[in-house]
Parts: structure tokens; sequence; C-alpha cells
């Protein structure tokens, strides 16, 4: 019989999901399995490592069933994973020695403070691409590394693994044979150049890390082991690795210079492909990998926005103002403008291109008249403004212009919201067929590793669920922006000592 499925494994930060794809890129079947949050002290997140297996193998066992195959249907595996989160283990044990320290961590933040002040994150930023931030995993893994009782000894006799989520997957799923990771998620450690494709040793002597802990870097896209006996999918190569918003640009088609995504969830993450040259962003962007296939790099610019479908929640959960997002969005298509007010839901700070932790959130251009069906369009407002933002400081960077806009995520359902992007924009948004980006993209991806897909063939498949069309003037969209920008002034450095 054909190999005709494809099996992605898209391990999140709140839960594991596995999806059954065709061929065509037609989901299947799916099973999805939450899991625990730790928080052992303000700043601190944890998961436990075992929890991350544990609901991936069931999920691929679930999604299996329910799809009705065997791994004898299927022709390859791929994985897409929360980046930046930071485990280590027992290389002869295969158990872990601390819980995962996830990728919303700050407990490292004084040690990047440090290492900015004696003016280490200029030879970071253009190793990496990267800022020196507690986001990404070194401090992280140093951190594990210090507080472990015996783990810089057992590291200095080659004993323990460091991996993010991924790399921990694939050892398991591997049984412990494989210990490699991919340039997508390499590039998301603080320890990989950009530049040369590889661990860089200036930088494991910056941030104290011994070489025998780091996994193989290997294509993003190709044969990295077989699933062990005894496990869902025995016997089927894992062909691909892949973070997930990476996964998403490639599922979301962006295979071409110049083509973007922005997924919409608790923050919105937007990635543009520049194509095989790395731009040094100067508009506070993050320069990463987007993929590796046959040796070849393709590179990205990275926006994000912390707090996109969240402010949904936050009308809905601290305010009272809606009982869901589908009254949201009604209370703000009832009314034509926001009465001059605006939102800036800057409750945890300003990421990029603003990166400013002291900023708060601010609601001004308040009058007697405005009611809450006002307040509702400023909070969807705020998402296409910020995601704005981010467009015009990309192509800034890399010197092009977006012809359109493809979205995913959650908040993307949203029509009012998806008229209001475009209207910002000037630009068409486009929303696919098939939302599971992520999980779309790892498949895509596996199936490229496997052989049974070619990256043009995949592209061609795509197709739109959904195209939004800009109708503001752009007078109008040019004194919304300025509104927006002196809006978020004021909610600049509220909070700075």
């Amino acid at each position: 019989m054909p190999r005709r499925f494809l099996l992605a494994l898209d391990q999140g930060t709140t839960s594991s999901r596995a999806l059954v794809f065709d061929l065509d890129g037609h989901p299947v079947a799916s099973a999805q399995r939450e899991f625990a949050q730790h928080y052992p002290q303000p700043g601190h997140v944890e998961h436990d490592p075992e929890d991350l297996w544990n609901t991936q193998h069931d999920c691929a066992a679930e999604a299996l069933a329910r799809a009705k195959i065997s791994a004898a249907d299927l022709a390859a595996v791929g994985i897409a994973n929360q980046r930046e989160t930071t485990l280590l283990w027992d290389r002869r044990t295969g158990k872990p020695l601390h819980r995962a320290i996830v990728w919303q961590d700050r407990r490292t933040a004084d040690t990047c403070a440090r290492l900015r002040a004696e003016g280490a994150e200029p030879l970071v930023t253009r190793k990496t691409g990267l800022r020196l931030d507690p986001y990404f995993s070194a401090t992280k893994l140093a951190w594990l590394l210090d507080h472990t009782p015996g783990a810089r000894a057992a590291a200095a006799r080659g004993e323990l693994a460091f991996g993010t989520v991924d790399t921990w997957l694939l050892w398991k799923l591997t049984g412990g044979r494989v210990h490699a990771t991919d340039a997508s998620n390499a590039a998301r450690t603080l320890l990989f150049s950009l530049h040369t494709g590889t661990w860089y040793n200036e930088l494991l002597r910056l941030f104290d890390i011994p070489p025998s802990v780091l996994p193989e870097i290997r294509d993003t896209a190709g044969f990295f082991g077989e699933v062990a006996p005894g496990l869902p999918a025995a016997g089927v190569p894992i062909t691909a690795l892949v973070g997930d918003q990476q996964a998403a640009l490639f599922g979301q088609a962006c295979l071409s210079p110049g083509s973007a995504k922005a997924t919409y969830g608790t923050g919105c993450f937007l990635l543009l492909n520049p194509g095989a040259q790395i731009v040094a962003s100067t508009n506070n962007l993050l320069s990463t990998v987007a993929w590796r296939i046959g040796g070849k790099t393709t590179f990205a610019l990275e926006g994000s926005v912390f707090v996109a479908g969240a402010v949904v929640q936050w009308l809905r959960d601290e305010l009272n103002l809606v009982d869901s997002a589908s009254d949201l969005d009604a209370l703000a298509a009832s009314v034509s403008d926001t009465g001059g007010a605006y939102l800036v839901p800057a409750f945890a700070g300003l990421g990029a291109p603003h990166w400013d932790p002291y900023a708060r959130g601010a609601l001004v251009g308040l009058t007697r008249g405005t009611n809450r069906a006002h307040i509702c369009r400023a909070a969807l407002e705020s998402i296409a403004f910020q995601t704005a933002e981010l467009i015009t400081a990309m192509e800034a960077d890399a010197g092009l212009r977006l012809a359109e806009l493809r979205v995913d995520g959650g908040v993307s359902r949203s029509a009012p919201l998806l008229q209001m992007q475009a209207d910002f924009l000037g630009r068409p948004v486009v929303r696919p067929e098939v939302v599971e980006t992520t999980a779309l993209g790892a498949a895509a991806l596996a199936g490229v590793g496997a052989g049974v897909i070619a990256p043009a063939q995949f592209a061609a498949r795509w197709a739109q669920d959904l195209r939004v069309e800009p109708s503001m003037d752009d007078t109008t969209r040019a004194a919304q922006l300025a509104g927006w920008v002196r809006a978020v002034s004021r909610s600049r450095d509220w909070a700075k000592p």
C-alpha cells in the first residue's frame, strides 16, 4: 500500500496536538491534550518534560486511531514546537534534571542586564540576529547548569544533553538514539551563528555553555531517524523539525522573498521571508532562520506583539464588557469608528518595534460619548495597528513592499479585525483554507524531507478562504496611524523607576 499520509506533532505552550494530513495538505484527523503549567515563583514558568512527551505520545496515538490508519500508511513524521523552551537531561537514563524552563520565563533578566552592561549585546545581535533577552535559551541553559546540583560536573563528563522541545521529542521518539535539532530552532538559542550555520564558540564562552551538551544541527527537512518500536508510528522516518512560527510561515506557503504571515494568538507573531540573505534590522526586529533545506538557508525577519488575542480575553474576563469574541465583533462592527478613542494594550510592556518593558496600557481620547462599542472597536484596532507597525518596520529593513499579508490563528476569524488590518496596511489580507498552518507546515516540511512533496508543489496547492481588500482612503489611513503613534507615546516609560 502507498504511504499516503503525514503525521504532524505540534507541541505548544499550553497543549500538545497531533494532526494527520494527506499528501495534498488536507487535514484528516487530530487530537489535543493540555498539560500543567508550573509557576514556582513570580517570573518563573516551567513545564514537566514528561508531560510534554506523554501528551504528545497520546495525541499521536489518538490522531492515528481517528484517521483509521497505521504506521504503514505514513510517509513521514514532522515536529513543530514551542521555541526557546529549555531542557536538560541525563544521556544515560533519559531523565530530565529539572523541569523545562519555558520561553516566557524571566528568571535570567538580571543575567541579561549584566551582560548588556558589560557590552555583550552588539556581539550577540551581530552573530545571532537576536537581542540579549531571557526569552532565548542560552541564559536558561546556564541557569540549569548552575542551579542543578552536580550538573556542571556531569556536563564536563559528557553525561548531559541540552535541547529545545524539538530535540527532546526527537530523543524520545528515537528511543534516545538521536540528539539533534534543526537550524530554525538552533537560531533561537543565542548560541548559533546566522553566518556560519553552526554553534559559535565565542557565544558558548560568553554564556559559559560546555559544547558537550549541544545537539547536532541539521537541515529543517531531512532524515533525523525512525520512530522507535513500541511507539505510535513505529518505524516511520522523522523528516522535519521546525519552530512553530517558522512552520506557520511555511504552512502559509510564504516561500518567496517578500511574502509574510501574521499569526494572531495570545500575541501576534509576524514573519517575513526576505530570501537567502540575512537582513540586519535597524528597526528593532529579529533576524532569524526560517528553514534550511538541502543545505540552503532561507532567513526571516520577525516581530512580536505581546498582546493581540489577549486583549479580547481582557475585555471579557477583567472588564466584563463582552461574553465572547463574537460579541466583541458584533459591538465593534456596530460603530463606524472609535470616536477618537485609542487603546494601547501594553499590559506587560511593548514588544517590537518599541521593546519598552516600562510601557503600560492606555485608553486615551475618551469623550462623554464613548461607549463600550467604541472601546471594543479600539481593542480590535489595537491589534491591527500593532501589526501595521511591524509591517512598516519590516518593509524598511528588507527594502521591499508586501503585496498581501497572510493571516492565521484564532483571532483571524474576526471579520472586523481583518477589514481593519487591510485598511491600516493599505494591502489585502488573506486567510487560508487550512487554518492549522503550524501543523500543516510541519507536515509539508516532513513531506519535503521524505521526498514525497516538492516545496513548489506545496505552494501551488495553497488556497485562500477569504481575501479582504482595503477600503480606507490614504488621508484617513494616515490620520489613523498618526493617532496611534500619539497614543503609544502616552503609554511609553509609564512604569519606569
